[in-house]
């Protein structure tokens, strides 16, 4: 280690640390010849004293090294070493004393750890087919242990033709088979697997349905709209905070949309979101079935305009949606979206170089952001939108569809506030069954 002590002890750079009598400074070396001779006599006696000792201690180190006792030498003389003690006449020694001997390292079996239950819950939608399985965690919560989400676009071209096409069956039956694989290699101990809008308004829909049970082995419930904003509603309950006086939650699907309104002022509030909804509605548009009526790969402003118009009229027959009137003005409201067009919209607002749900999902979004957003997905070209890494192909020609009911619904609940939720049915789904199933009761760390 360097020393940075440079005081008056320490040698100076670049000089010994010799003596100034070792110096050799004018006043040093100068001895007369018989002084010379005396110092070498003496220093040659001195020589040979030192020699002798060196060999008395060379015979003491040998008598050492045979083996023979040395005394120590005090100031007075020998010290003699203790006498043994005396052993009677006829009685042999006592022995030592046994050594303590190890005690054995005895192996303690761990005590098992109980094994969680596993939950499982399949969406298939207009656009998407998503899997989630998981174990429940602390009360409320839960940890997703496997997952598969694709594009399977199974509405495509049921508004015009009012039936699910072949092609986009056999799309979304390959996606179940993996589905149905990832379930059968887990002990499940319950499921819920459910299909929305596209199975149920395609007059084939039910006849798919079998087909996917004879081919992937699984059984779906097609559940109906009121079931489908509920379950959206559960699923984000923990994205809703304590002092939130009023949310208006909206579901934008591939072929329709559920909004619920949700009042938290009456009462006091339940763990379970769902049961405070004050009103619902589902309207029979979506992403994929909005751009198939006006166009989604070339959308100009009168174009996207007229889709804001198309889902405005839906909403004004909607008859609960004043049901909020008395909050809307709350710091204390707001909008929490869960649909990929929102997390589309966070994810170009955050300019993120691949999409990342860990930053989405829970992200508060502004007024003003809102707006600067959606103004710049609505100047940009098809293969512009596809560039973006949080849109890519298989988005480029919903997203404007799916801004379009976005500010139909903004403009019947205005607010200063938007939440982003990437979380919705599945999450629902498996919140309802865990709470069921009655995992989170025994404890406030979600253990049976």
């Amino acid at each position: 280690m360097e020393d940075h002590d440079t005081g008056a002890g320490a040698s100076a750079v670049g000089m010994s640390g010799a003596s100034p009598t070792e110096s050799g400074g004018p006043s040093t070396g100068r001895f007369s010849r018989h002084a010379g001779a005396h110092v070498r006599h003496a220093d040659q006696r001195h020589a040979d004293n030192q020699g002798e000792n060196q060999k008395g201690k060379t015979r003491k180190r040998r008598k050492r090294r045979r083996g023979r006792k040395v005394f120590a030498r005090d100031g007075n003389g020998v010290i003699a070493p203790p006498a043994p003690a005396a052993t009677p006449v006829g009685r042999p020694p006592d022995p030592a004393p046994p050594s303590p001997q190890p005690r054995p390292v005895q192996n303690v079996p761990r005590r098992p750890q109980p094994e969680l239950p596993v939950f499982a819950a399949l969406d298939l939608g207009t656009n998407n087919c998503r899997l989630l399985v998981a174990v429940p965690g602390r009360h409320g919560q839960f940890r997703v242990i496997d997952a598969f989400s694709r594009i399977v676009r199974l509405g495509e071209g049921l508004s015009a033709s009012g039936r699910l096409g072949k092609a986009a069956m056999d799309r979304a039956v390959e996606a179940l088979k993996i589905c149905g694989e990832k379930l059968r290699n887990r002990k499940i101990r319950k499921a819920r697997l459910i299909a929305t809008e596209a199975c149920r308004s395609a007059e084939n829909g039910v006849e798919f349905l079998e087909r996917v049970e004879r081919e992937a082995g699984l059984k779906l419930e097609i559940i109906d709209r009121q079931t489908e904003a509920r379950l959206a509603v559960s699923g984000c309950g923990s994205l809703v905070e304590r002092d939130t006086r009023g949310v208006v939650l909206f579901d934008i699907g591939g072929g329709s949309s559920e909004i619920a309104l949700i009042d938290l002022t009456r009462g006091q509030r339940s763990p379970r979101l769902a049961n405070h909804i004050v009103s619902w509605t589902s309207l029979p548009v979506g992403v994929v079935s909005l751009a198939e009526r006006f166009g989604g790969r070339t959308v100009t402003r009168e174009t996207f305009g007229a889709m804001v118009d198309d889902v405005a009229v839906r909403l004004k027959a909607f008859d609960g949606r004043d049901r909020l009137a008395h909050v809307l003005a709350s710091p204390q409201f707001h909008l929490l979206g869960t649909s990929g067009t929102v997390t589309t919209l966070a994810g170009v607002h955050l300019d993120l170089e691949r999409y990342d749900r860990r930053r989405v999902d829970g992200l508060w979004m502004d007024r003003t952001s809102v707006d600067r957003m959606i103004e710049k997905l609505i100047g940009w070209d098809f293969h512009q939108r596809v560039a973006n890494p949080c849109i890519g192909a298989d988005r480029a020609d919903l997203v404007l569809a799916g801004c379009a009911i976005l500010e139909a619904i903004r403009g019947v609940w205005p607010s200063e506030r938007l939440r982003v939720a990437d979380r919705g049915l599945r999450e629902g789904i498996l919140s309802e069954l865990m709470a069921d199933d009655g995992v989170w009761r025994h404890d406030g760390r979600g253990r049976t």
